[in-house]
């Protein structure tokens, strides 16, 4: 299998690839967005560089549809197609639509069928949409269900600029869970600092995955200390969760390459750090089967 024994980043976005800024309104708008002020625009060579130097095999790429909020999309899914088209060897690409617009499922469906796209992502706290109570998910997760595409949603702290946090609780999410058991869905960031309601949902909820991209103080290393050995107990990670964790960066924000670092220096058994870096993200996106739980 192609995918066998990758690292993958579950969470980045082209946002700044110099592919998908085309102008600079485009520029513009994704700074103003992202609050990335002292990045620039990425040539795509300095991407690929960051990903090898971090030993990153595949980057899952995610745009994002503002069309309520703002007017307009950062990243299209069919730039998320040319980009994966063109450089197969970097990149695994979602779709996003927008809840709040009636087209949405359409624009899914078009996404999943048409485009090839492997999951959706949504980020309620930007796009401005309550999660509890919004029935255009219900249709957007039977999507889901349908052609086998998991669902990534930005949760917890986000490094963005100018958000307000009430959309960004995990347990906003939890009714919805249960009305969609089937639903493999990912509230990224460990929710925090949510944390302890994260590690609830996922007790609860086998369907349930979080990502490493929590927005850290001092440095990953120390934030990841007191994450997973701290604010949990020292084992749970290890023992509880090792099967529902994905590594993530939530490029571009955040150091990618010292995230991924402190992940590999955990003190955890090597067999949980394969997971987190590499196959839990495999049944996640569905190209894995029946992997938790088993011989454990």
């Amino acid at each position: 299998m192609r995918f066998n024994n990758k690292v993958f980043d579950i969470n980045t976005h082209p946002y700044l690839f110099e592919d998908v800024c085309k102008s600079k309104e485009d520029l513009d708008f994704a700074i103003k967005i992202t609050g990335l002020y002292h990045n620039g625009l990425a040539a795509m060579h300095e991407v690929f560089a960051r990903l090898d130097c971090a030993k990153i095999d595949f980057s899952v790429l995610s745009p994002l549809d503002l069309s309520s909020a703002y007017g307009r999309k950062l990243a299209t899914n069919e730039q998320v197609k040319e980009l994966v088209e063109k450089y197969p060897d970097y990149f695994i690409g979602f779709a996003s639509v927008d809840p709040s617009e009636a087209n949405a499922a359409d624009a899914l469906r078009y996404a999943f069928k048409e485009l090839d796209l492997k999951g959706v992502y949504l980020f309620p706290a930007l796009q401005n949409f309550c999660p509890e109570g919004c029935a255009p998910l219900d249709d957007i997760a039977k999507l889901c269900i349908e052609f086998d595409r998991p669902m990534l949603v930005d949760c917890g702290c986000s490094p963005y600029p100018n958000l307000t946090s009430k959309y960004s609780h995990p347990l906003q999410w939890e009714e919805f869970i249960f009305r969609h058991p089937e639903l493999r869905i990912c509230l990224s960031r460990f929710a925090w600092p949510w944390n302890r309601e994260m590690y609830m949902l996922m007790l609860k909820f086998r369907n349930v995955y979080t990502d490493t991209s929590i927005v850290y103080f001092d440095d990953p290393k120390q934030m990841y200390h007191q994450m997973f050995t701290v604010d949990m107990g020292p084992k749970w990670l290890d023992r509880s969760f090792r099967h529902q964790v994905m590594f993530g960066s939530g490029d571009p924000g955040l150091e990618q390459i010292r995230q991924l670092n402190a992940i590999r220096n955990l003190d955890m058994r090597e067999e949980s750090k394969e997971l987190i870096l590499s196959q839990n993200a495999l049944e996640f996106m569905g190209y894995k089967k029946d992997m938790r739980w088993v011989h454990d």
